[in-house]
């Protein structure tokens, strides 16, 4: 039975605990047994509740016991980017800063969570402040790719992408700024999706820049994120329900400019051969005119550093020793911006949207893009040269990824094959606004012919 749970994903697992092959207590017990080890040797967990889950799955199997309705998680152990908070427990939200600091309340999101019967486990690994995409941090160590333990895992979702890939959790929610859901989802190679702007609520969740903040699933695949979708939105649609839908006829487009230039030429090999398995689903390919990327990069690194300086400009006049030189230095971009600069940058955005959809959506349903154009970096590789050397490094990383925060749009990485250095390769489906159905359904369509998302890490 136990060397069973290794190969359930999330859903399985709520319907293994439903039918009483094991006990919400046992599955529990699995967890944190797999936190405490292989957490620790990857350095994925901040903070464990050991104690108060196995109370909480004790609780869940007597109301199951009584015959009491149950959620859509009933049972499950959860664990969730340090930010997401959670009533009287700390959240230092990977900083120094804040390494005392313990909510009030629960963030929205954990809120649904918890009535839809997860158990949750405690706060996983992220970069500080959730500024950076390689799972960096100066102050409580760099988390590790479960692939290989001296690569890079991406950030800033960093535990939570290794959490569900080396399986010691069944999903994690994080959170996407630039690309902080899909960076790590790429690298540990699970599926992760970043939600349209608003689509769910950033209510109790620190915020690094408000416009572009998005919360979402990291997950196995498709399914498992529907479900947590519908959860994550106080279950307002049931993007589950719609996931066996055909996709025969829906349009991929690849677009000619921006995205595949300057791709790693293997990147590119692994993710094109993804192209006919599309085609075999009867999904139509299409070729892209998409638009001129530089000015809506440069709009939304606007929006980044005026928004989060606005939330860090206190502590960095009292305590400015107390950031990481590359994260200060991300944040003190801020100061390069004058508020003319950042209302246009605002009211800029809906005309970027519009010409989006018609040089983009307008001719496909979905567009097919990497999510990383490089190869996943060694952590030394990532931290080795000057401060502009690494700012650099973490510019490749968020090439694809930051424009799609500032259009507000919904956008999927999905593990799409393996690279020769034997990590992890994933591409984004990027959707219009409210699109989330369409993505998971072509997603789920692409998972039931390819087993990418099946595939355990060395340390799982």
């Amino acid at each position: 039975m136990m060397k069973d749970i290794l190969h359930w994903d999330l859903c399985t697992t709520v319907d293994a605990v439903k039918s009483r092959q094991i006990s919400s207590y046992e599955l529990t017990r699995w967890s944190i047994d797999r936190l405490k080890r292989i957490g620790t040797q990857l350095n994925a967990v901040f903070r464990l509740d050991e104690e108060s889950a196995l109370k909480r799955a004790l609780v869940l199997d007597d109301l199951q016991a009584h015959h009491r309705p149950l959620g859509l998680l009933h049972g499950v152990p959860l664990a969730h980017k340090d930010l997401i908070f959670m009533a009287g427990r700390t959240a230092h939200v990977g900083s120094k800063i804040l390494k005392n600091h313990i909510p009030e309340n629960n963030s929205v999101v954990m809120d649904y969570f918890e009535a839809a019967g997860q158990v949750y486990t405690g706060s996983l690994h992220m970069t500080e402040f959730a500024m950076g995409p390689t799972g960096f941090n100066q102050h409580y160590g760099h988390a590790k790719n479960p692939w290989n333990e001296l690569m890079v895992c991406g950030g800033s979702s960093s535990g939570s992408a290794i959490a569900v890939s080396a399986r010691m959790v069944f999903g994690a929610i994080g959170s996407d700024t630039g690309g902080s859901i899909r960076h790590p989802a790429t690298m540990c190679g699970v599926t992760g999706l970043k939600t349209s702007r608003q689509l769910v609520s950033t209510e109790g969740v620190f915020p690094l820049a408000h416009t572009l903040d998005c919360v979402g699933p990291i997950a196995q695949n498709a399914r498992d994120c529907a479900r947590m979708l519908t959860v994550l939105t106080n279950k307002q649609y049931d993007y589950e329900a719609l996931l066996n839908k055909s996709v025969k006829g829906l349009r991929i487009g690849i677009p000619k400019r921006y995205y595949w230039e300057g791709v790693d030429p293997e990147i590119e090999k692994v993710l094109l051969e993804n192209v006919a398995i599309f085609q075999s689903l009867g999904l139509e390919i299409v070729e892209l005119d998409n638009p001129e990327m530089a000015t809506i990069n440069q709009m939304m690194g606007i929006l980044m550093g005026v928004e989060s300086l606005q939330v860090h400009h206190e502590w960095l006049k009292q305590s400015p020793d107390a950031y990481a030189d590359q994260v200060r230095a991300r944040i003190e971009a801020g100061y390069l911006y004058s508020n003319e600069d950042y209302q246009n940058a605002l009211t800029q955005i809906k005309k970027y949207q519009a010409q989006f959809n018609d040089q983009v959506f307008a001719h496909c349903d979905a567009m097919f893009i990497p999510t990383i154009q490089v190869h996943t970096p060694s952590i030394e590789e990532s931290t080795r040269g000057t401060l502009e050397e690494v700012l650099k490094g973490v510019g490749k990383i968020t090439h694809v990824t930051k424009a799609i925060n500032y259009l507000g749009l919904p956008s999927i990485s999905v593990p799409g094959g393996f690279s020769s250095r034997k990590m992890p390769v994933g591409f984004q489906l990027v959707g219009q606004d409210l699109s989330e159905d369409i993505l998971l359904r072509i997603t789920h369509a692409y998972q039931t012919q390819t087993h990418w998302h099946h595939q355990l890490p060395p340390t799982a």
